[in-house]
């Protein structure tokens, strides 16, 4: 890499893969091994030590993986950074290395459902106190902060209903707190929102979705300062959440192309939300885009873009109405994905809140006749007119 700091752009593509590229090749090669041998076993101490840049077991680190690592490292402008094998084996490992019984957690009510399910299920299990504000509620938030907690879990913007928060604004109250503050950063990409330059500490994705966004691969990334990161790394090496070599690959080769698609989401789905704001047979559009979002400010304070998802509601407020609409789109995965180069489509139900009950998903605001909206890179006349026949 150059001396000079290259854009972000150019980092999707080239960054993390110098030291990897072996024997002349233009690519990162996939390694299988298990293990990494050495003929001098003071050096295999050092290595596995930490004393030594190495590789002696894949469950910890792989050469494969350790680049998708550095490349994430440095679009999201942190220390360190560390993976797992999917989006919630990375958010678990976050949340337990830090919570131990006894201690308390505050965040939000419009996370992710998997998140949500940690937080209601399993979290209190282990006598562990967990608040979930009003998403949009600073105030609230702030005030249950104030009190205390070890973690403040921050997602913007949300899944499904896109919902924008503040974060520099949260991110002084944690701190006033002596909080960790955690950003669930999967929507956005680091492409069009750095958490970590908003003052957080730990960023998140499920590389899953936008980062590989390709749909053939899992996977789950923290950055932030080496000694929180560290420590994430030590959980999820010994509980085993290990992101295969394979998937690490596939994910790389889609973020050679995350700045063009992230571009090209962002352009198609302000063009689709508009259009759809002004259909007579939609009710509402979840866009942080539009002018008509509640926190369309916020948002175009702390983003260089609005991402690629959107939300929107029927005038029929019915599942079968959902389903029927689902049923005549011709260019849409009906699928439980998003990020991908194809758009992709669902009702919370079967997508994001799977696996919550209708009457958590009202408790968390999301209506039945939600649809989330994944937009890929198609042509987006060809997927407004794709809208429009499917709505007719």
């Amino acid at each position: 890499m150059n001396k000079t700091q290259p854009s972000i752009d150019t980092l999707a593509v080239w960054a993390g893969e110098d030291e990897y590229l072996l024997q002349g090749a233009t690519q990162v090669p996939v390694v299988h091994s298990v293990s990494y041998g050495y003929d001098d076993t003071e050096q295999w101490l050092r290595v596995a030590l930490g004393q030594e840049p190495g590789h002696i077991y894949s469950r910890n680190t792989n050469p494969t993986v350790q680049v998708f690592e550095e490349k994430v490292r440095l679009l999201e402008g942190a220390e360190a950074a560390t993976s797992a094998s999917t989006g919630m084996g990375i958010i678990s490992s976050v949340l337990f290395t830090f919570l131990s019984p006894g201690d308390r957690i505050v965040s939000i009510k419009d996370t992710y459902g998997g998140t949500n399910k940690i937080f209601t299920e399993f979290l209190p299990r282990f006598q562990i106190e967990v608040t979930l504000c009003d998403t949009t509620d600073h105030e609230a938030i702030e005030a249950e902060v104030s009190k205390g907690c070890t973690i403040l879990y921050l997602e913007s913007p949300t899944n499904p209903t896109v919902k924008i928060i503040d974060i520099q604004r949260l991110v002084r109250a944690g701190h006033k707190a002596g909080a960790i503050v955690i950003v669930d950063n999967t929507f956005a990409t680091p492409i069009n929102q750095n958490p970590l330059q908003l003052g957080a500490d730990l960023v998140l994705h499920s590389a899953t979705k936008f980062l590989g966004g390709h749909a053939d691969a899992l996977g789950g990334i923290v950055c932030g300062p080496k000694s929180l990161v560290e420590q994430v790394f030590h959980f999820r090496e010994i509980n085993g959440a290990t992101l295969h070599p394979m998937a690490a690959y596939l994910l790389l080769r889609g973020m050679k192309t995350l700045h063009l698609r992230i571009r090209q989401q962002n352009e198609n789905a302000l063009e689709i939300a508009r259009f759809l704001e002004s259909h007579p047979k939609i009710e509402r559009v979840f866009y942080p885009g539009l002018e008509s979002h509640e926190n369309h400010s916020i948002a175009r304070r702390q983003m260089s873009g609005f991402g690629g998802v959107m939300s929107f509601t029927l005038k029929e407020e019915s599942f079968d109405a959902v389903s029927k609409l689902l049923g005549r789109l011709q260019y849409a995965h009906s699928a439980a994905n998003l990020g991908a180069v194809e758009t992709v489509v669902g009702p919370p139900a079967t997508t994001s809140h799977v696996e919550c009950t209708p009457e958590e998903r009202e408790a968390m605001g999301i209506p039945e006749s939600l649809i989330r909206y994944s937009v890929g890179i198609e042509n987006p006349q060809d997927l407004i007119a794709d809208l429009s026949q499917a709505l007719g």
